[in-house]
């Protein structure tokens, strides 16, 4: 099917108001133009491609163009597209919200449940294929167009780009970002506002001193996540309370006295599902009220299928939100290079924290991931990513359909990975079966706070991983492995 989610050109993030669809597309562009996420000059999607987006006409989106030329927002000429008019308005940030008093008090570690051992079934022979969830497929990192842009962006560095460089990160990256991340994930960036960093983890053990030193004594979790997560925090003297979940996702109306709140609002991992937004303006009203600071972990908010684009949480408040993304989805962890998007007043206290030079991503990968996105190579890889991911997942779903009927596959809309849903008191004895068919997987038990009572019995497979030659033989595996 051609007019899908995953066919979209260069990626842009719009949200379509008022009574008409094509009222609605232009006020959303000019919108987008006048804060800023639109910078001078950027070329805009072609109307089909726009169109097939939106899933709209396409008279619909060029009807909206050649009105928005004519009003001044937007030129087009024959070769080279639809453009943002360069008399566009600077970019501006929002109002900056009221900010509460931070608490007083001495920070202190709160108890820690003892963490579970991690199920290790007997495995007859050594796994031959990993369906483990969170790596993408690696064998498709872009060799020849890194390579191009790596070359391009060392002819043309500065000579202090060599050098040990600042804490903030290169500005190459930092000014390509911002305008990516505005026209992609409706994040409200300015480069000023961004601070690199060496992945998520870094990121978060980064916030972790941050709000250990102002004072912050909990930062409230989901009930599903990575424990990684929640012993970095815990190891920086900080409780992480779980919040309940339902079929509708994380439950952020039980917020309280914690004094931030990590979470997964665009995709929820693992569990998958976008937190609906009744519950995203609930947690942006509690950071407001109480002076608290959301972190946002956008792990891999460029992968959706066939539904419309979901925004980052950062978009509805930047003054209450911390924007974490990372390449490691995108393109591969071992670049080692993530981001944070920072309120105003915690730009500082990040800065030191981190130290007064750049001791941990290479100047050379920044300006090269500059250079990568700003040739439009990154729009590129991610959409033909996008393809090859759908065509697994979709694959992943067709022979469940057939091969295991009475297994239910949830959170597949976006993202890497897929939970099949288990019989009650099957979970460990399917993983031990996978084991021995040479499969690796993992349980959603493996991924429950320990604080949660036990919840369903499920399987957490991330389709990405295998090759296209091991991708058939893995996909045989795990439903000879199921009940």
């Amino acid at each position: 099917m051609t007019d899908s989610w995953a066919t979209f050109g260069a990626d842009l993030h719009l949200e379509l108001r008022g009574p008409g669809l094509r009222s609605g597309l232009m006020e959303a562009l000019r919108e987008a133009v006048r804060t800023g996420r639109l910078a001078p000059g950027t070329r805009l999607p072609s109307s089909r491609s726009l169109a097939a987006d939106l899933g709209i006409a396409r008279n619909t989106v060029a009807d909206a163009y050649a009105e928005l030329v004519a009003e001044g927002w937007l030129t087009a000429r024959q070769g080279s597209g639809t453009r943002v008019a360069r008399r566009a308005a600077p970019r501006s940030g929002p109002a900056a919200v009221h900010r509460a008093p931070a608490r007083g008090g001495a920070a202190r570690a709160e108890p820690v449940p003892p963490r579970r051992p991690p199920v290790r079934p007997p495995v007859r022979r050594s796994a031959t294929h990993t369906l483990h969830p969170g790596t993408p497929d690696l064998g498709s990192f872009p060799r020849g167009e890194w390579l191009k842009a790596a070359r391009r962006a060392l002819a043309s560095a500065p000579h202090e780009a060599l050098g040990y460089g600042e804490p903030h990160g290169r500005v190459e990256l930092r000014t390509a970002l911002a305008d990516y991340l505005a026209r992609a994930r409706g994040v409200h960036a300015d480069p000023d506002r961004i601070v690199i960093c060496s992945g998520f983890v870094h990121g978060l053990r980064l916030m972790a001193q941050v709000l250990r030193d102002r004072k912050v004594r909990e930062v409230a979790v989901e009930s599903y996540g990575l424990d990684v997560h929640w012993d970095l925090l815990a190891g920086a003297g900080l409780g992480t309370p779980p919040l309940p979940c339902d079929e509708r996702g994380t439950r952020t109306g039980g917020l309280d006295r914690q004094g931030a709140l990590l979470i997964t609002a665009a995709h929820q991992f693992p569990l998958g599902g976008a937190l609906p937004p009744d519950r995203r303006a609930a947690a942006v009203d509690w950071a407001r009220r109480t002076g608290a600071v959301i972190l946002e972990d956008d792990y891999d908010g460029e992968f959706r299928y066939d539904r419309q684009p979901v925004g980052a949480l950062q978009g509805l408040d930047p003054e209450r939100v911390v924007y974490l993304g990372t390449a490691s989805k995108s393109l591969t962890p071992g670049l080692r290079l993530g981001w944070m998007v920072l309120p105003e007043d915690l730009v500082g206290d990040v800065l030191a924290a981190k130290g007064h030079a750049e001791w941990v991503s290479s100047a050379l990968d920044q300006l090269t991931l500059a250079e990568f996105i700003r040739s439009g190579a990154y729009d590129r890889h991610v959409r033909g990513m996008r393809l090859r991911y759908r065509r697994r997942r979709d694959q992943l779903v067709a022979a469940l359909a057939e091969r295991a009927p009475g297994i239910r596959v949830s959170g597949i809309a976006a993202g890497l990975h897929a939970v099949l849903e288990l019989p009650p008191g099957t979970e460990r004895s399917v993983v031990q079966a996978a084991s021995w068919q040479g499969l690796a997987v993992q349980g959603l038990d493996r991924f429950r706070h320990p604080a949660v009572p036990p919840g369903r019995d499920a399987l957490v497979v991330g389709y990405a991983t295998p090759t296209d030659s091991a991708w058939s033989g893995a996909l045989d595996a795990l439903c000879r492995a199921l009940p």
